[in-house]
């Protein structure tokens, strides 16, 4: 999953990119595409997240609107390092199920690679707040999964209980 919606760069207010959160209004917007998630994926055994604070928030919100695990950090999904060193953490785990939140493109160029064996394979860009869905047999690995499906933050918000 792709962060939500976060304040524009801005180093008069955010020196540390890391530290640039969501706006008020993705935070929001988000909830109620967790709440639609939480109809379609209603738990994971485990919520990895990049420490940098928009993707961190993000996963909080996962953890309180669709009732998934608290989120772990994992230095391997934050902006600047590879898919590889992704699926290296990936690979040491054990669950069954494993919710990423991280950023573009890194995310992108994650699914290429753990579906086709090469970053540049797939083209695939997500939204702020959109989410991938994979599924591979057990076996962690490049060109090891296959993409299930992809729903973007507005197909989520309309899955929420209350979206009408």
């Amino acid at each position: 999953m792709r962060h939500a919606i976060a304040g524009h760069a801005d180093p008069t207010r955010w020196p540390e990119d890391a530290d640039r959160p969501l706006t008020s209004e993705g935070a929001e917007s988000f909830r109620s595409a967790a709440a639609g998630l939480r109809r379609i994926v209603p738990n994971v055994d485990v919520v990895l997240s990049s420490g940098f604070v928009r993707a961190w928030q993000t996963a909080e919100l996962l953890h309180e609107v669709a009732g998934w695990p608290a989120p772990e950090a994992s230095r391997e999904l934050e902006v600047g390092r590879t898919p590889s060193e992704t699926v290296a953490v990936l690979q040491r785990r054990s669950e069954q199920s494993i919710a990423l939140v991280g950023h573009e493109p890194h995310l992108s160029r994650l699914t290429s690679l753990l579906c086709t064996g090469r970053e540049d394979s797939l083209r695939l860009t997500l939204k702020k707040g959109a989410v991938v869905h994979l599924r591979s047999d057990g076996t962690v690995g490049p060109g090891a999964a296959s993409l299930r499906w992809t729903a973007t933050p507005k197909i989520l918000r309309a899955l929420a209980p209350d979206s009408g």
